[in-house]
């Protein structure tokens, strides 16, 4: 730890200068990579989309990214992804739409760690499907990028940054697939540091300040099997409760609120007719550090107000609860 401490501070100073940070780290990509070619899995997420940057201002079309979409997706995420990084950024984007390959394979599964272990698995399969058609285009391709950042170098534990652990999309590749080295150049930041470099590419603020979004994406927060109708339910529902926390500003209270596919149906009414439709929950805490996380006590008005939106605008629900379980005894994903 007190190694890795040590070359945190030699990598960025005693005192952080984003302009000075962005300048040495394009610079020591380029002495790292020279015109060798890397490989980047997008997430979409803050850490690998500022990776993604930082690569592109210093090696240029050297860079491929790489962007599944699992169908797990948030609402348009895929299509914003699209529009600002080979959009606004030119970034050479391979774009894989991915929705029947991944819900064909976890159809009839609803154990949460099996669901987790197939995304995880066909991701791994895609993404080494793509190595393997650049090898032949290009030939090797000598690294990897990765949006490790220093809180993983902390949670690796003994070794430091040596036993830093695989990026979750990209651990466990085939033999085949060889990297001669990673590129990292975010290793040595906190989040709030890696905003702030991405503040200052210009990566839209709504990109930057997003909050933590699980790997598996949806699927942790869609309870029971994975279909089409229930993701897509949870994607409209989802986005209206964020949609009314960042018009109300409370999303600044929040560092995680999210809407939850709970897989149970009730009876409801509507329009005068009895309705079975599913009940969603919707969930926002507050939290440093992710091993605890408290409840964001949002206005009982603002809930029933959202409550009432989600059941009157979402097709195929019918009632909404408020999830108000602190972490511990409940973690903060439902799954």
């Amino acid at each position: 730890m007190v190694q890795a401490e040590k070359e945190r501070i030699a990598k960025i100073g005693k005192v952080f200068n984003v302009k000075k940070y962005i300048k040495n780290e394009i610079e020591a990509i380029r002495s790292q990579v020279g015109d060798k070619r890397v490989l980047l899995a997008m997430s979409g997420g803050v850490d690998s989309s500022v990776c993604a940057v930082l690569l592109q201002k210093a090696i240029g079309k050297q860079l491929t990214c790489v962007f599944v979409d699992h169908g797990c997706m948030r609402l348009n995420e895929a299509k914003e992804v699209k529009r600002i990084f080979k959009g606004k950024f030119g970034i050479n984007l391979i774009q894989i739409d991915a929705e029947k390959r991944f819900l064909d394979k976890a159809a009839g599964v609803t154990d949460p760690e099996q669901k987790r272990k197939i995304i995880g698995g066909e991701f791994i399969n895609l993404f080494a499907d793509v190595a393997r058609d650049l090898k032949k285009k290009f030939g090797d391709i000598e690294f990897l990028g990765q949006g490790t950042i220093y809180p993983d170098i902390i949670e690796s534990g003994v070794g430091g940054h040596k036993a830093v652990k695989a990026h979750h999309n990209v651990g466990g590749l085939p033999k085949d697939i060889v990297f001669k080295g990673l590129v990292e150049p975010v290793k040595y930041l906190y989040k709030d540091e890696v905003r702030k470099v991405g503040k200052a590419l210009g990566i839209p603020e709504e990109m930057v300040m997003r909050q933590p979004f699980p790997g598996p994406g949806l699927a942790v927060r869609c309870l029971g099997e994975l279909t089409k109708e229930k993701l897509d339910i949870l994607r409209k529902a989802d986005f209206i409760f964020r949609d009314e926390m960042a018009k109300s500003g409370l999303d600044k209270k929040a560092q995680q609120f999210f809407a939850v596919m709970t897989n149970v149906k009730s009876v409801g009414v509507t329009k005068g007719a009895r309705t079975f439709g599913y009940v969603i929950a919707i969930r926002a805490v507050s939290t440093s550090q992710f091993v605890h996380a408290g409840i964001v006590e949002l206005p009982f008005k603002f809930v029933v107000s959202v409550a009432e939106k989600i059941a009157t605008k979402v097709k195929g629900v019918n009632r909404v609860v408020w999830d108000i379980t602190p972490k511990p005894p409940a973690t903060i994903e439902w799954e």
